[in-house]
């Protein structure tokens, strides 16, 4: 979410049904940033149909506006999943992870701590519109650093700290990316798999600078 300047949709969105519109214009709004700008441009009319094989929905300027007003009234309205609640949840689902991966109680429980630190740094970091790589970066440093605790006890600490950063991973970009790409939608899902790339070693870089401090606790 609030993760982009701008979305350029020329000539994209008129080939969306009006009744599909507003599910889309709430995906775009979570993902601009509060400053963010969206261009979006249709054909002038008031037709909805086929041209050919092609899907068009044309507007009137009133009825753009009209729509525009009342899906922003929507979006606006709509309930919003509380922060701590989502931090909450996020750290269960690592802790999870944990011990799905063979941890024992003892990282299951700073697998959550640690989790619950680095995802409020990522939130804060985040509404303060830092860059999202260095958001990454930041923010598994911190959720390792923090699992490396796991270190000083008899405990599965190397699943602690690997586990310690998995809710970062960019799941569903690269999920998307592959069906976007075995669709047809080369550009768009390459696009989308550079992106979840570069997070990926974003994850890795703030990984390697906890490694490199404990090195000598795990030989």
């Amino acid at each position: 979410d609030s993760v982009f300047d701008g979305i350029w949709a020329c000539a994209s969105l008129l080939h969306v049904p009006e009744k599909e519109l507003s599910a889309i214009l709430k995906k775009i709004a979570r993902a601009l940033k509060d400053s963010g700008i969206l261009y979006m441009s249709f054909k002038l009319g008031d037709f909805e149909g086929f041209r050919g094989e092609r899907y068009f929905c044309d507007y009137t300027e009133d009825a753009m506006e009209e729509e525009l007003k009342d899906k922003y009234k929507k979006i606006i309205s709509a309930p919003r999943i509380h922060p701590l609640f989502v931090l909450l949840l996020v750290g269960f689902a690592n802790a999870s992870f944990c011990k799905l991966f063979g941890g024992d109680l003892i990282s299951m429980g700073i697998v959550f701590s640690a989790t619950i630190t680095g995802f409020y740094l990522k939130q804060q970091m985040q509404a303060k519109k830092i860059n999202h790589y260095v958001v990454f970066i930041v923010s598994a440093f911190v959720a390792s650093l923090c699992a490396s605790t796991a270190l000083i006890f008899d405990t599965t600490s190397e699943i602690a700290m690997a586990t310690s950063v998995l809710y970062l991973v960019p799941g569903v970009p690269l999920i998307n990316g592959v069906i976007d790409v075995v669709e047809g939608y080369v550009l768009t899902g390459f696009a989308r798999l550079t992106e979840a790339s570069l997070l990926i070693v974003s994850i890795a870089i703030g990984l390697s600078f906890t490694l490199l401090m404990v090195k000598n606790s795990l030989i």
